[in-house]
């Protein structure tokens, strides 16, 4: 796993642990970035169904969950970024634990703070007993793929995510 001192923090940026009343903003912010991000990648049905109430109800329980950290950047009141990690969901991620989530509003990229929360998340992993981290991004999210690998993540594998929702084609990206 990445060694290095963690990334700076962007000016105006505060980051804190995710918690249970965050929930509902949590789901909004990760929703309205989702769509953006998959609004042209996704079936037009897993975007409908994804929706603020969907997305709430996943929240507080990864926010309840002692096993999973949560982090998010705040910027004038608002959440810019996050990241979740915790135990991996699937058997391809060997003994790495996972980034479950990491997202950017798009006034907040190309500022550093991705690869902040990102360094976070790694920590977290860490902290957590795992002896790597590992991050399934969509296929086709080329802007992802590029990010990470120019982070020292490394394409390992290939898998279909489960779904419910989309079984889209993922990678797996691995720092060990």
């Amino acid at each position: 796993m990445p060694t290095a001192s963690p990334e700076p923090i962007p000016a105006g940026v505060t980051i804190r642990p995710g918690r249970s009343r965050d929930a509902a903003a949590i789901a909004r912010f990760h929703v309205a970035v989702w769509r953006e991000t998959y609004g042209t990648l996704a079936p037009a049905t897993a975007i409908a169904s994804l929706d603020e109430t969907h997305r709430r109800a996943g929240w507080r329980d990864a926010l309840a969950d002692p096993a999973r950290s949560t982090r998010i950047a705040v910027a004038d009141g608002d959440i810019v970024g996050l990241v979740s990690a915790g135990p991996p969901a699937d058997h391809v991620y060997g003994p790495r634990g996972e980034i479950k989530h990491l997202y950017v509003a798009a006034q907040a990229r190309r500022l550093g703070l991705g690869a902040a929360l990102l360094a976070l998340g790694h920590k977290d992993v860490a902290r957590a007993g795992f002896s790597g981290t590992g991050l399934g991004v969509v296929l086709e999210n080329t802007a992802a793929r590029a990010f990470y690998a120019a982070t020292g993540g490394r394409e390992v594998a290939q898998f279909t995510d489960p779904g419910p929702l989309w079984r889209s084609q993922m990678v797996l990206v691995a720092w060990d």
